[in-house]
C-alpha cells in the first residue's frame, strides 16, 4: 500500500517503516496516525514478517504532535476529542501488540507522543545525541494515551519526575530508566540495527511471538494465574513444530530450520 506520510520497504522478512514528514520534523497528524494504524493492521495478519524497524526521515525521529493538528483540536467538542484520542490510542495498541519485535531507531529528538512510540518498541537503539521528553504538561495537556506503555517501560518513579516536569532528557538518561536499550554514535545506527535484526532472525519466530504475548500478560506481577499461564505457554512451545525442531537441532548439534532461513534472508539483504 502507498502512504503519504510513511515510507515502507521490505528486506526479506524485515519491514522498514520511516516517518516521512521531514519538513515538519515528522510530527504526527491524523493522517500519519491513520497510516501507522493501517500498516500495523496489515502486519498483524502477515505471518512472514519477522521484525520491523521504525525510524524518522531527516534530522529527527519525531517532534511529537503537529501544531496544525493541535490547533484543530482546540476547536473540537469533547465528543470530537474523544474520537481523535481513540484513534491515537488504537495506533499505540496496534503497534504494541504486533507479534514480531518492533525496533525503534531514534536520532535527533523524540518528544511527546514520539517518546511514546519508543515505549511501544520492543528494542530501542538511540543515537548518543538523541533527546527525549514527555512535554505534554508544558502545553497544559496530559500524556494520557502513552502513559500505560511508558509507565510499564520506565516505572512510576521515573514517570512521576519526567511526566510532571515535562523536562527533556538525554539518551543516557533514557537508557538508565529502561526506555532505551543501546546507545551508539549517530553514524553507527544502521550497523547496530543490522546486528539486532540478525540476532532476532536467529530466534524461532513462533517462540518470539509467544514470548511477546507472555510478557504482556505477566507484566502486572506474579500471581497464580500468571504462573499457570507460563506453564501452559512453555508446554505448548515444547510440543509445537518449531519447539520440536529447535530442541532436536540443539540435541543433534545442528542449526534449526529457521536459522537456515535467516541465513538466506541475510544474504538477500
Amino acid at each position: 500500500m502507498a502512504y503519504t506520510h510513511l515510507l515502507t520497504r521490505r528486506e526479506g522478512a524485515v519491514d522498514h517503516v520511516t516517518l516521512n514528514r521531514p519538513d515538519l520534523r515528522n510530527a504526527f497528524n491524523e493522517a500519519m496516525v491513520g497510516e501507522l494504524s493501517d500498516w500495523a493492521i496489515s502486519r498483524h495478519a502477515d505471518l512472514t514478517v519477522r521484525a520491523a524497524v521504525l525510524r524518522g526521515a531527516g534530522p529527527v525521529f519525531s517532534a511529537g504532535g503537529d501544531l496544525s493538528w493541535m490547533a484543530r483540536t482546540v476547536e473540537y467538542t469533547r465528543e470530537q476529542n474523544l474520537v481523535d484520542a481513540d484513534a491515537l490510542a488504537r495506533m499505540y495498541s496496534l503497534l504494541d501488540t504486533l507479534a514480531f519485535p518492533l525496533i525503534g531507531c531514534v536520532h535527533g529528538a523524540a518528544l511527546g507522543g514520539a517518546t511514546g512510540l519508543a515505549a511501544v518498541c520492543d528494542i530501542v537503539i538511540a543515537a548518543r545525541d538523541a533527546v527525549f521528553g514527555f512535554t505534554e504538561v508544558r502545553l497544559g495537556i496530559v500524556p494520557a494515551i502513552i502513559s500505560p506503555y511508558v509507565v510499564a517501560k520506565i516505572g512510576p518513579s521515573a514517570a512521576r519526575e519526567l511526566f510532571l516536569t515535562g523536562a527533556r532528557f538525554s539518551a543516557e538518561r533514557a537508557r538508565e530508566i529502561g526506555l532505551v536499550h543501546t546507545i551508539v554514535e549517530p553514524e553507527g545506527l544502521d550497523d547496530e540495527v543490522r546486528r539486532v535484526v540478525d540476532g532476532l532472525l536467529a530466534c524461532g519466530p513462533q517462540a518470539v511471538a509467544a514470548t511477546k504475548g507472555l510478557i504482556r500478560r505477566v507484566a502486572a506481577g506474579p500471581s497464580a494465574e500468571a504462573a499457570a499461564l507460563a506453564a501452559e505457554v512453555l508446554a505448548d512451545a515444547r510440543v509445537s513444530t518449531e519447539g520440536q525442531e529447535g530442541l532436536r537441532a540443539f540435541l543433534e548439534k545442528r542449526r534449526a530450520a529457521w536459522r537456515e532461513d535467516a541465513d538466506v534472508d541475510r544474504r538477500r539483504r
